[in-house]
C-alpha cells in the first residue's frame, strides 16, 4: 500500500473541565461554604460574579453576571473574594497530572484543557480509561471533581465534557459523532455565542440537523471565515490539532469601579495597578508587545477602545504607561461617568528574546 493510501490516524482527544472550579476550591477549603449558594467575586454594587457554585446555578446565577442581579436571583447567595494565587496553584497540580499521560496538552484556562492521547506516555488501553484515571487522580490529589469528554476531535470532546456535568464522563465515537451533532441545539455548539445563535435562528437554523442542510457557500456568505468551521462541525469534522505551543495573543486587565470616574485625576491612580499587572505578565513571558489598547465602559454601558502600535516592542513599564495614558487622556473629563477601565498589550514579537538591542532603541 502506498503511503498516500494509508488510512488517516483517528485521534484520541480528551477535554477535561473542572466543575465550578473557583467555587469548588472555596468550598473545599472552607467546610462552612459547602452545600450553600456561593459566588466568587465582588459583592459590591459594581461587582461581577467570577464563578458560581452548582447550588447557586440552580437559581440562575452564573459567571459574568452583575452581583446585584445575582443577589436578586438568590437573596441567600454568599460572596467570597477570589484567591487567584490558590487557583493557579491548584491548576498547576492538575496540569502535572495531565503531563503523566501526554505532552500534547493545550490549556484553555486555569480549569480546562485539551489532551491528545493518541500516543500516550502511559497507555491504559483506551482514551476512556485514561480519562477515568485522570479524573480519579484529580479527585484524590486535589479533592475536586472534573468532567471529561472523549472523542476523535476537539469539538466533540468539548461537547462530550459538557454532556454529563458535573463529575461526569461521556464518550463520542466516530460512529456516534454526526448523529450526536444533529440533535444538538445550535446555542450549545462550542464557538456559537448568543448573537450568532440568534442570527442562525433567523436563518432557520435551530439545531445541528438544520446546520448540516446548509451549503458551505451559504454559511461563508452569512458568517465569513467561520462558515467553514460551522460546515465541518455540523458533520462531526474538526481537524484542528491539540496545540501545546499555543501562545497568548494579548494580555490585559480591567476593573469596574464602585463609583463612576469623571475627572482625570481619579483615572490615573486607578490605572496604575492595571499597568503593573499586565506588564508583570508580559515581562515574565519574555515577549515584546507592539500594540497598546485601552478600554472604556461608560455608566450607560456604552464601550469604546483606543489603540496605538509602535515599531519596536514596548521596552519598559514606563513606556507602556505613557502610551496607555496618552490614549486615555482625551476621554476625560467624562461627565457621563466611566464605570470600567481596562488596558491590553497585543501584537507580540516572538523574536524579542534574541534581539535585546532592538529593545534598547526605544529607551532614548
Amino acid at each position: 500500500m502506498a503511503t498516500n493510501d494509508l488510512p488517516p490516524v483517528v485521534r484520541r482527544i480528551i477535554h477535561v473541565d473542572m466543575d465550578a472550579f473557583y467555587a469548588s476550591v472555596e468550598q473545599r477549603d472552607n467546610p462552612e461554604l459547602r452545600g450553600i449558594p456561593l459566588a466568587v467575586g465582588g459583592s459590591r454594587a459594581r461587582g461581577v460574579v467570577a464563578a458560581a457554585s452548582y447550588e447557586a446555578r440552580k437559581f440562575g446565577v452564573h459567571s459574568a453576571m452583575p452581583s446585584v442581579t445575582a443577589r436578586r436571583k438568590c437573596p441567600e447567595l454568599v460572596f467570597v473574594k477570589p484567591r487567584f494565587d490558590v487557583y493557579r496553584a491548584v491548576s498547576r497540580q492538575i496540569h502535572d497530572i495531565f503531563a503523566r499521560y501526554t505532552t500534547l496538552i493545550q490549556p484553555l484556562s486555569l480549569d480546562e484543557a485539551y489532551l491528545d492521547v493518541t500516543e500516550p506516555l502511559l497507555d491504559r488501553g483506551s482514551a476512556t480509561a485514561i480519562a477515568e484515571e485522570i479524573r480519579a487522580a484529580i479527585r484524590a490529589e486535589t479533592g475536586l471533581t472534573a468532567s471529561a469528554g472523549v472523542s476523535y476531535n476537539k469539538f466533540l470532546a468539548k461537547m462530550a465534557s459538557d454532556h454529563r456535568k458535573p463529575d461526569g464522563l461521556f464518550v463520542i465515537t466516530p460512529r456516534m459523532g454526526p448523529a450526536f451533532v444533529e440533535t444538538l441545539a445550535i446555542g450549545k455548539f462550542h464557538g456559537v455565542g448568543p448573537a450568532t445563535a440568534a442570527k442562525m435562528n433567523r436563518l432557520g437554523i435551530h439545531n445541528g440537523h438544520d446546520l448540516r442542510q446548509q451549503t458551505r457557500e451559504f454559511l461563508q456568505h452569512h458568517f465569513g471565515k467561520a462558515g467553514d468551521y460551522y460546515f465541518n462541525v455540523a458533520r462531526g469534522v474538526d481537524n484542528r490539532p491539540v496545540n501545546p505551543d499555543r501562545t497568548r495573543k494579548s494580555v490585559g486587565a480591567e476593573t469596574t469601579f464602585e463609583r463612576d470616574l469623571i475627572v482625570w485625576e481619579d483615572a490615573v491612580p486607578a490605572m496604575a495597578p492595571l499597568f503593573s499587572k499586565v506588564w508583570e505578565i508580559v515581562a515574565k513571558s519574555g515577549r515584546g508587545g507592539r500594540t497598546v489598547t485601552v478600554k472604556v465602559k461608560y455608566a450607560d454601558f456604552r464601550q469604546i477602545t483606543r489603540s496605538r502600535s509602535c515599531a519596536p516592542p514596548l521596552a519598559s513599564l514606563e513606556m507602556f504607561e505613557e502610551i496607555g495614558l496618552e490614549l486615555l487622556r482625551p476621554v476625560f473629563p467624562a461627565p457621563e461617568g466611566v464605570r470600567l477601565l481596562g488596558v491590553t498589550i497585543s501584537n507580540f514579537d516572538d523574536d524579542t528574546r534574541s534581539h535585546p538591542a532592538q529593545l534598547a532603541l526605544t529607551l532614548g
